[in-house]
């Protein structure tokens, strides 16, 4: 398989996108991922709050590359890789801490949490041309933040990562604008597990909408009897009970961009949140109008999206706030990692709401992670039948002028993944 055209059907003037499935089961495919997407975009490493003292460090996988993401005794962020120089061990095996220095247990090389070579045991058994300044531990050819955002890129020439995100940051910006300082944190703790199923069926999943009704009638089932109104828009084509849109941002980044009703911890109360928390929640939005005023205090508060950072970077602004990354650990598997973040200065009461919203949607034991997990890898176990059934038919929506608003309810931006994916993986 490779070449133009034979991973999707792209016909505007038929109104048809079709995808090939084989994309979705192919080690040929997978591999080329690795060198084609994974190897040659941002990927994105961790937020500096995670490490927000000198000495500070997490270990996690990115791009499948294990990595060191540090704050040095300077307070400079810093992406090592975690191989000794000397024979390829990782030199730090503890999943987070504060630490001067990493070091190998094979043969006791030691480096600082700049990364320098820091000591080497028995160095006089070498000669004058080993030099501890050449053996550094290596770093990603780029790493670059967009508001405590960190990311790597393998390729020195890929354009900046200001660039790369274009319009997205003023998605990214309504995130962290909740907070009086601008200043969000990732709470303590994550959420890891694993799906048997294709990593790209995760893009799909994160920001299709059109599955909410049936998928998760559960949750919205929840939400009725708890005293929100959910009731299906009358509009022709839509599914859910607010309007909502799906943004192409370029370069494969795009984001829905709907109209709440399920809630806000800052700052769109609803009866589930409790009588309590009302005036609080009220006093939270006069806050966001008083710094931003009143429009784009609506847009933070009354809005939701679901931003996705191409390739694997999904930033859910619903109910609560999710960071989420996923990697290939196979054609059928994937690796899940999501984070929640809220404001700095959040109140004890406020986060116990946010934390409580993010626990029963977004959660591995809340209503709707469970779902999308079962419904992907039903995907994929119906995917074994590719060969037989090759396409996927993704043409909902498709034929709308330019000038039209793209509804988050059609395929549109899952349209928007695949044709930036296909961009940069058929033959050169």
């Amino acid at each position: 398989m490779g070449g133009e055209g034979q991973y999707i059907i792209d016909d505007r003037e038929r109104k048809v996108f079709m995808l090939n499935r084989e994309v979705l089961v192919s080690e040929d495919v997978l591999r080329l991922e690795m060198q084609r997407i994974f190897s040659k975009c941002w990927i994105y490493v961790g937020h500096g709050s995670e490490i927000a003292k000198p000495g500070d460090f997490v270990t996690r996988r990115v791009a499948g590359r294990p990595v060191i993401f540090c704050r040095d005794a300077k307070g400079v962020v810093q992406c090592h890789f975690n191989t000794c120089r000397h024979r390829g061990a990782t030199v730090c095996n503890e999943r987070q801490g504060n630490a001067r220095r990493f070091f190998c247990i094979y043969h006791g090389w030691s480096y600082g949490n700049d990364g320098s070579l820091a000591r080497v045991p028995g160095d006089d058994a070498y000669n004058e041309c080993f030099q501890k300044s050449d053996f550094a531990l290596k770093r990603p050819a780029r790493f670059e933040s967009y508001r405590d955002l960190w990311f790597m890129c393998l390729d020195p020439g890929i354009m900046s990562l200001d660039d790369y995100l274009g319009p997205a940051k003023d998605y990214i910006d309504l995130v962290f604008e909740q907070s009086p300082s601008g200043t969000m944190e990732v709470i303590a703790g994550s959420q890891e597990y694993d799906v048997h199923a294709n990593w790209k069926l995760m893009v799909e999943n994160s920001v299709d909408d059109y599955h909410l009704p049936t998928t998760h009638s559960t949750w919205l089932n929840f939400m009725r009897n708890s005293g929100v109104v959910i009731e299906p828009s009358k509009e022709a084509g839509l599914v859910l009970p607010t309007k909502g849109y799906a943004i192409d941002l370029g370069r494969g980044n795009f984001t829905t961009d709907n109209v709440n009703f399920r809630g806000r911890p800052v700052a769109r109360w609803i009866p589930l949140y409790g009588a309590e928390a009302k005036e609080e929640i009220e006093t939270l939005r006069a806050e966001l109008v008083t710094r931003l005023g009143e429009a784009r205090a609506a847009r933070v508060a009354d809005t939701n999206r679901n931003l996705v950072i191409f390739p694997n970077l999904v930033i859910n602004d619903g109910s609560a706030v999710t960071i989420r990354t996923f990697f290939p650990e196979g054609t059928g598997r994937m690796h899940v990692t999501a984070w929640a973040a809220g404001p700095m200065e959040e109140t004890e009461s406020a986060r116990a709401r946010r934390l409580d919203a993010f626990l029963t949607f977004y959660g591995p034991g809340g209503f709707a992670t469970p779902d999308d997990v079962e419904v992907l890898e039903l995907v994929q176990q119906g995917l074994a039948n590719w060969q037989d059934d090759p396409w996927s038919e993704m043409s909902r929506g498709l034929g709308k002028s330019e000038d039209e608003p793209q509804l988050n309810s059609d395929e549109h931006h899952l349209r928007t993944f695949w044709r930036r994916w296909n961009e940069l993986m058929v033959d050169k």
